[in-house]
């Protein structure tokens, strides 16, 4: 079970940490990502990054602005969102994927959290 926390209203240029909790003792074993929707758009890959922390992808909107991390002994990862745009405003999903590398597509994800909702407004 993935917990996904952090998500809230910022102004444009703002910042926000986005959490997602894993229960369970496998969380290591898990490569984790970010995925984002927008209202009436399809979920779309945000970041993801390897089981032990080493690999790490962004798309070419989150590279720059966002950080991906990890704590397999707290069995967390997070999402540290720097200067947001309203193009930013989404729910935002974390998913594991019990596989190698850092996978980007849904299909390759096997769990999935709630969304967290992030409004940046201009």
């Amino acid at each position: 079970q993935l917990q996904a926390s952090g998500g809230g209203s910022v102004q444009a240029g703002g910042s926000l940490r986005l959490s997602c909790v894993a229960s369970g003792r496998a969380f290591s074993t898990y490569a984790m990502g970010w995925f984002r929707q927008a209202s009436g758009k399809e979920r779309e890959f945000v970041s993801g990054i390897g089981r032990s922390g080493a690999g790490t992808y962004y798309t070419d909107t989150a590279k720059g602005r966002f950080t991906i991390s990890r704590d397999n002994a707290k069995n967390t990862v997070y999402l540290q969102m720097n200067d947001l745009n309203p193009e930013d405003t989404a729910d935002y999903y974390c998913a594991a994927a019990r596989r190698p590398g850092v996978p980007r597509r849904r299909s390759e994800y096997d769990y999935w959290g709630q969304g967290t909702l992030v409004t940046v407004s201009s």
